[in-house]
């Protein structure tokens, strides 16, 4: 049974029945421009879902959310790992070109931690700045891991409101050699994870995703009842390590603390999507749950499920990068479709700005497509998804086919230290600990026949040769024309981590940084 947890929000008082009765009337306040929730979990694998297969069915939401809605089996990550890949959500672009990749080694992923100098860059265009031409009001609820640093924080890159935390909810930490991890309200700290937001690494229970999901419903209330149209990115960070969740939830899942967090989240979901339909905009508000990477396998039984599917986060096989995804719109998105599109998370950037009447930035190349005939007609558009470890183009999907031109797991000193990103699912001379180069003669695989990339189609057959030189001249003009951005993940420094956020003097938190000693990052995978 799912966990009761609010049966209404909490932020909804007597006193202001009158004020909901005015939006809660049955209604449609239909409009040119449709709010916009985008929910993005962390490291959740495509097997996560009953929808998908899971064999312990424990998300009635996320599959009454697909069967109301549009599913899709074939949609990607931009990069498989979580900074990159919600950069490119946000600017609709590769990795490489936004700026979130390193340059210190070939093939390494990288993201934001504490001491990362860089961030998000500022001739970046994000989605809320984008919609905020129309008059969207824009929040972002969790995790953001585009930056900490001044310049790099989401009200200065066009979100209107923030509540949630810089980075991942590591930790705890001593506030000596490394500071816990802030939590925003808006544009100042309101508390760190640990201290003032605990997390019981013991037991794993903490609130967090309740308050994520009442700081969302509280944002769609408003924003409703001044009928102004708004973006809402949801980010809950439960289902990455540590996993937590909330007491009600721990121990309810037949798959543990990580099913625990997932049943939670589940819960959130289907109190979001019933919210919408209570306050009568569900047919004016388009959704679109999905992840920003493979379940991180090398978590063991606290990590998630990548179905059948080879490997997990950090790997551009397609456990690392296929997603869970699903659309919904009643009365727009056709109830209970299956899209066979190629979909990915920076098509959420284009087709978000299309949604809202906006002409796409044309200064830049995006590499996000418009998925509205995919959405109301299911058609399929022809496109290729590039596959990126760093600064690497590692493999590419044209149709059911995948090629690999370059592959590794991670290397034999990390896998040494215990460190599996593969486990219990090793393919000689496929999931190799030494980078492999197939530049010459990639290893090619088709999806449909063999999902888990276990068999190479022979390089002596008919149709290796045909789908060679149909993926060539894709892969040759992609490399042709692509110009990087300035890679944002290569320096490192002790003294830029979160010693003294804003806010920080109101609460007495402010410590007392070390000297800066600037440094290349170290990225092992």
């Amino acid at each position: 049974m799912e966990p009761q947890l609010f049966p209404f929000p909490h932020f909804i008082l007597p006193g202001i029945f009158d004020s909901l009765c005015s939006v809660w009337t049955g209604d449609d306040f239909s409009a040119p421009t449709p709010n916009i929730i985008i929910m993005l979990m962390d490291d959740m694998g495509w097997g996560d879902l009953g929808v998908f297969g899971q064999p312990s069915k424990e998300t009635p939401n996320l599959d009454r959310m697909a069967a109301e809605g549009m599913l899709f089996p074939n949609f990607y990550t931009a990069n498989p790992l979580c900074s990159p890949s919600r950069a490119s959500l946000l600017t609709g672009r590769l990795p490489v070109r936004n700026g979130f990749y390193t340059t210190n080694a070939h093939a390494r992923n990288a993201y934001t931690p504490q001491e990362i100098v860089g961030g998000i860059l500022q001739e970046e265009i994000l989605l809320p700045e984008m919609l905020k031409k129309k008059g969207y009001i824009s929040k972002i609820v969790g995790k953001w891991h585009l930056g900490h640093r001044p310049g790099h924080l989401p009200l200065e890159n066009g979100f209107d409101e923030w509540f949630g935390a810089p980075n991942c909810h590591f930790g705890p930490y001593n506030g000596i050699t490394t500071p816990n991890i802030p939590v925003y309200n808006n544009s100042e700290m309101v508390g760190r994870y640990y201290e003032d937001f605990q997390i019981d690494r013991k037991t794993g229970e903490s609130n967090l995703t309740q308050l994520y999901l009442q700081e969302g419903l509280g944002f769609i209330f408003t924003q409703a009842l001044a009928h102004r149209p708004f973006f809402l990115y949801w980010a809950p960070d439960a289902t990455h390590a540590p996993v937590y969740a909330s007491k009600k939830f721990l121990g309810k899942s037949q798959r543990g603390r990580y099913g625990d967090a997932v049943m939670e989240l589940d819960y959130s979901v289907g109190q979001i999507l019933d919210w919408l339909n209570l306050l009568g905009i569900a047919k004016n508000t388009f959704v679109f749950f999905t992840s920003d990477n493979g379940a991180a396998l090398m978590s063991g039984i606290m990590g998630g499920s990548n179905g059948p599917f080879l490997c997990g986060k950090e790997t551009t096989f397609e456990g690392g990068m296929r997603e869970p995804a699903i659309a919904w719109w009643p009365g727009h998105i056709p109830a209970g479709a299956v899209s066979r599109q190629l979909g990915s998370v920076m098509d959420l950037f284009t087709t978000s700005i299309a949604l809202a009447g906006l002409v796409a930035p044309d200064d830049r190349v995006l590499d996000g497509l418009d998925l509205r005939p995919v959405l109301f007609n299911n058609s399929i558009i022809d496109r290729p998804i590039f596959y990126y470890r760093g600064n690497e183009m590692m493999a590419v999907r044209v149709g059911p086919y995948k090629a690999h031109y370059w592959t590794w797991s991670n290397s034999w000193e990390e896998f040494n230290k215990g460190i599996n990103f593969c486990p219990g699912e090793e393919v000689a001379g496929i999931t190799t600990h030494t980078q492999e180069e197939h530049t010459l003669q990639p290893l090619i695989f088709h999806l449909g026949r063999d999902p888990g990339e276990k068999y190479p189609i022979s390089v002596l057959s008919h149709e290796y040769e045909a789908v060679l030189k149909h993926i060539s001249p894709i892969v040759d003009e992609h490399k042709m024309k692509l110009v990087p951005g300035m890679p944002q993940l290569n320096m490192c420094d002790q003294a830029v981590m979160n010693w003294s956020p804003p806010g920080c003097e109101k609460l007495g938190k402010c410590l007392t940084p070390p000297k800066s000693q600037p440094v290349k990052c170290d990225w092992p995978h």
